[in-house]
C-alpha cells in the first residue's frame, strides 16, 4: 500500500521522547522552551509559542486581537473547516472568497472587493504548502488598516522571496502565522501548534492564554526559591503543548531541510511523470515561492469522475484523498448567506485529487502512482 502521506520519525525521536518520560517532567516545561527557541530561530521570527495544535493556535491569533461578534474575517473557504470554525469560535462572522484556480491560494483580488466596514482581519491559507501572495495581502492590511494571519498550517519549510531573499514562511510578513505538527504535514509532534509574531505583546498573550490565563507559568513557580502565587488575568484555555510533543518537534526540526528538500525532487519527478497526460492540471508554483509540497494536487481532465479515479487507485493499492473541501459547503455554514462566487474553490474541490507524496517515496513508487493514474484516466 502507498498511504497518503507518512511521517518520518525514528530511533532519534523516541530515545527524545524517552528521556522525557524517564526525566519526571511531562507537561509544557523546559523542552517546549527550547523547541520554541530552536523553531523561532529556523523561520526567523522574533517569537514562538507552542500549543496542543493549530486550530488552538489559530483560535489564539483572534483572541488575542479581540474579534468579536460583529467582526468579519475574510478568508478562504477551501481550507481545512479548522480555519472557519476558529472565527465562530469568537463569536465573528468568515467572509469566504475565492481561490486563484492555479496555485489554490486565496485570491488577493477577491480579497480587495470582500473587504467592509466590519472586516477586522484577513485569514489567508498557505493552501497545502504552496506559500499565498503575501506581498498583496500585506499591502491591503496596510491600506485598510487591518490585521493579517497566516494559515501556515501546512507551510512549514516554505519560502516566500521577498525583494532578493528567499524567507521562511513564518518570519513576520504578517502579524501572527500559525503551524500544525499533525502527521500529515512535513514535520510533526503527533498533534502540535505554533505561533509566530514580531510583537512581544502578542507572545505574552499567547503564552498566558495558553495557560489558563495564569500570570506566572508553573516552570517560573517550579524554579523559584521563593514562594510564588500566580493571578488569573483572563479567561484562558488549557491549549498547552508537553515536553513529550516538544522533544520530539526539537528532533523534527533537524530533519526539516532534508525533508522538503526529497519533497520538492518527488514533486518534480511528479511533474515530469505526469507533465504529459492530456487535461490533467499540475500544480503551479509561482516563480517567487517555494513549496514543501506538503500536498501534491492534480485537476482531473473535464468529464472524468472523481471518486471513480479514486477508487480506480484504491483498487490497486495508493491511497489518494479529494481536492481540499470547502467550508461553506458543510452544515455549520450552508447558512450563511454567501456573498461572493465561490466557483473556483468548488470546482477544486469536485475535480482535483491529492497524490501521495512524502519523503521516504522510492522511484518505483513514484512511477507506480503515476502509471497507475494514467490507466485510470484512460479507463
Amino acid at each position: 500500500m502507498i498511504p497518503i502521506a507518512m511521517p518520518l520519525l525514528d530511533k532519534e525521536e523516541a530515545d527524545a521522547a524517552r528521556d522525557v518520560v524517564l526525566s519526571g517532567w511531562v507537561s509544557q516545561g523546559p523542552q517546549v522552551v527550547a523547541f520554541e527557541r530552536e523553531f523561532s530561530a529556523l523561520v526567523g521570527a522574533p517569537h514562538a509559542s507552542a500549543v496542543c495544535n493549530c486550530t488552538t493556535a489559530l483560535h489564539l491569533a483572534l483572541a488575542v486581537l479581540d474579534i468579536a461578534p460583529g467582526d468579519e474575517v475574510i478568508t478562504a473557504s477551501h481550507s481545512f473547516i479548522a480555519t472557519a470554525n476558529c472565527i465562530r469560535y469568537c463569536g465573528a462572522t468568515p467572509v469566504f472568497v475565492d481561490i486563484d484556480p492555479d496555485t489554490y491560494n486565496i485570491d488577493p483580488a477577491r480579497v480587495a472587493e470582500a473587504i467592509t466596514a466590519r472586516t477586522r482581519a484577513i485569514l489567508a491559507v498557505h493552501q497545502m504548502g504552496m506559500p499565498c501572495d503575501l506581498s498583496a495581502l500585506a499591502a491591503l492590511t496596510k491600506l485598510h488598516d487591518l490585521v493579517l494571519i497566516e494559515d501556515a498550517a501546512c507551510a512549514a519549510g516554505s519560502q516566500i522571496r521577498v525583494g532578493e531573499q528567499w524567507d521562511s514562511i513564518g518570519k513576520p510578513h504578517g502579524h501572527i502565522a500559525c503551524f500544525s505538527f499533525h502527521p500529515r504535514k512535513v514535520i510533526t509532534t503527533g498533534e502540535g501548534g505554533m505561533l509566530t509574531t514580531a510583537s512581544p505583546e502578542f507572545d505574552g498573550k499567547f503564552k498566558r492564554l495558553r495557560q489558563h490565563g495564569m500570570s506566572v507559568s508553573d516552570t517560573v513557580r517550579h524554579s523559584s526559591p521563593q514562594v510564588i502565587f500566580e493571578d488569573y488575568l483572563d479567561v484562558g484555555f488549557n491549549y498547552r503543548m508537553t515536553d513529550v510533543q516538544a522533544a520530539i518537534g526539537r528532533k523534527q526540526l533537524l530533519r526539516l531541510p532534508e525533508l522538503v528538500a526529497r519533497r520538492r525532487a518527488h514533486a518534480s519527478r511528479y511533474a515530469e511523470l505526469l507533465g504529459n497526460i492530456e487535461g490533467l492540471s499540475l500544480p503551479a508554483e509561482p516563480e517567487w515561492a517555494r513549496s514543501n509540497w506538503q500536498s501534491y494536487c492534480v485537476r482531473l481532465p473535464d468529464r472524468v469522475d472523481q471518486k471513480e479515479v479514486m477508487q480506480h487507485l484504491l483498487d490497486r493499492g495508493i491511497a489518494t484523498r479529494r481536492g481540499v473541501m470547502c467550508a461553506h459547503r458543510e452544515a455549520p455554514y450552508l447558512n450563511g448567506n454567501q456573498r461572493h462566487d465561490l466557483r473556483h474553490s468548488e470546482l477544486a474541490q469536485d475535480h482535483s485529487i491529492l497524490l501521495p507524496i512524502y519523503a521516504q517515496m522510492s522511484e518505483d513508487d513514484l512511477v507506480r502512482v503515476a502509471d497507475t493514474l494514467k490507466s485510470a484516466l484512460q479507463s
